[in-house]
């Protein structure tokens, strides 16, 4: 006797169906886990898309020498970092002067929130942030690290000679300060001194958790930071490699270092180098271990769902006993029973992986709505994946009950009361 496959699956989704509320309960593990996966996986990925985003912003090209690991700001959180000599101006000239294949360099100075003990406001009449990035550039830094300035310029090498009380402030900031979009030729007060917009950037592409500091910026002269915080030595210098000869820059730039900081051939770099690929290859390790996390939770969940879908199976096997045997007297095989409850098992864990994906792009949707500044993106290999899992599980946990179901005497599975 043949059956059609279409009809296993027609039987399995009216079984199913019939008892929606018990093959919900069955599969919540299998939605709990799916849901998880996918979840995570889209908002890893889009942070990933708005890191990758953030540092092409800061060049491709560029190489980056900071005192601390975490770059500007990053306090020296590792214990032997903190014992490190400050990153000097001077090097700057050092590293363009002695290696080739650098096309330029530039330096910033940045500057805490907090100086001194005093937190640093930035203030117009009726209006005030404490939301500020302050740092001190070079008048060549636009140059190296491009950024769309939305209204009127950057410093330039005069201002910059002089160093005059000019600033050139984030979007988010102009937004804060002067409500009416018109900051040019307007003074801020900013730790006790009067600073003049010139210029205001475009909104920030990328970032970290959707938040980039850049919408924050108070950019300043690196000679009117220097006057104003002479005792701040938190320097990182920006070295734009020439095209096509970056690794050839990076190790120009990394032997210059280690010969003006007079280290031995057997000692470590006490200083931080790095190119925007290897700042995301350390980021991606870090999301790795998080999706794996993730991936350990949701496995949990699958395996309680498994086995929750075996238990129902193995009872319906016990209810359906006396259809089985009817089945079987009439001609069908044990390859039909098999597939009829292996039919049904997917079915079920099926339906729980496409339930699972739709309440993660919900979810997605709606953290979007809630943070817009957050990305979140449903990655396509990680819906497929979810689907293709859940369906693995329904096939492992269906078979030995499927099995069990093809193993029943007819005689005795039609006499079952």
């Amino acid at each position: 006797m043949y059956i059609n496959p279409a009809e296993n699956v027609n039987l399995a989704v009216r079984q199913v169906w019939t008892h929606r509320f018990r093959s919900l309960l069955t599969i919540l593990g299998i939605v709990i886990g799916i849901t998880t996966v996918v979840t995570v996986a889209s908002l890893l990925t889009g942070l990933r898309q708005g890191i990758v985003i953030f540092f092409q912003e800061l060049g491709p090209d560029n190489i980056f020498i900071s005192r601390f690991s975490g770059g500007p700001g990053g306090g020296g959180f590792v214990a032997k970092e903190r014992k490190r000599k400050p990153i000097k101006p001077e090097y700057a000239d050092f590293i363009k002067r002695s290696c080739d294949a650098v096309e330029d360099v530039s330096l910033l100075l940045y500057v805490p929130p907090v100086v001194d003990g005093v937190p640093i406001t930035a203030r117009v009449p009726g209006y005030e942030s404490d939301n500020v990035a302050i740092s001190g550039l070079s008048s060549n830094y636009l140059e190296l690290s491009p950024r769309d300035i939305r209204l009127g310029r950057f410093f330039t090498a005069e201002e910059a000679q002089r160093a005059a009380r000019v600033v050139v402030i984030g979007n988010d900031l102009s937004a804060a300060l002067f409500p009416d979009d018109r900051p040019l030729g307007r003074t801020l007060m900013m730790d006790g001194a009067e600073y003049t917009v010139i210029g205001v950037y475009d909104k920030a592409k990328g970032g970290f958790f959707g938040q980039n500091n850049q919408d924050s910026a108070v950019n300043m002269p690196l000679s009117t930071a220097h006057l104003r915080y002479p005792q701040l030595d938190d320097y990182t210098i920006t070295a734009k490699a020439r095209t096509g000869m970056r690794q050839q820059a990076y190790d120009e730039v990394e032997a210059a270092m280690r010969r003006i900081r007079k280290l031995g051939t057997k000692d470590e770099n006490d200083f931080t180098i790095q190119t925007p690929d290897q700042i995301i290859q350390q980021i991606d390790s870090i999301t790795g271990v998080v999706g794996l996390v993730a991936i350990a939770m949701s496995g949990l969940g699958l395996l309680v769902g498994g086995i929750g879908v075996m238990n129902i199976m193995l009872v319906s096997v016990t209810e359906r006993t006396k259809e089985i045997g009817v089945r079987k007297a009439i001609g069908a095989r044990r390859r039909d029973i098999i597939g009829q409850f292996l039919i049904e098992a997917v079915a079920l864990t099926g339906a729980g992986g496409v339930l699972g994906i739709v309440i993660a792009v919900l979810i997605t949707l709606l953290v979007g709505k809630l943070a817009p500044s957050l990305p979140s993106i449903v990655p396509a290999w990680a819906v497929v994946t979810g689907f293709a899992v859940s369906v693995a599980v329904g096939i492992f946990f269906g078979v030995w009950p499927a099995v069990k179901a093809a193993q029943l005497d007819p005689v005795e599975a039609l006499r079952y009361e």
